[in-house]
């Protein structure tokens, strides 16, 4: 006689849901963009403190680079490209880059 009992065994799987990968959104000093307008665009794209957009500004200015802010890829990649073409838009080198955080 066949034996047609067939054993289940239920396993939960949880999924392991890993923190997306964060950058670094970086202010990198040009001589040419007025200092006024990096304050405005910082305050407007990055939502930052007219304090804290002049700290940002003047750290880039002596240091070269600054870094603004650290997002998730997709934002960080979004506010670094709005910033740069707020610049363009006004014939201002203005560069903001993109880089992954440690």
């Amino acid at each position: 006689m066949a034996d047609d009992t067939t054993i289940e065994r239920k396993t939960k799987v949880i999924p392991k849901v890993e923190r997306p990968r964060l950058f670094k959104v970086i202010l990198v000093n040009d001589d040419f963009t007025p200092r006024e307008f990096v304050v405005t665009v910082l305050k407007g794209e990055f939502r930052l403190s007219e304090d804290q957009a002049n700290r940002v500004m003047i750290t880039a200015h002596t240091k070269g680079s600054c870094v603004v802010s650290v997002y998730p890829r997709d934002v960080a990649e979004t506010k670094a490209s709005r910033a740069t073409e707020a610049g363009q838009r006004r014939g201002y080198p203005l560069m903001f880059t993109t880089e992954p955080e440690e």
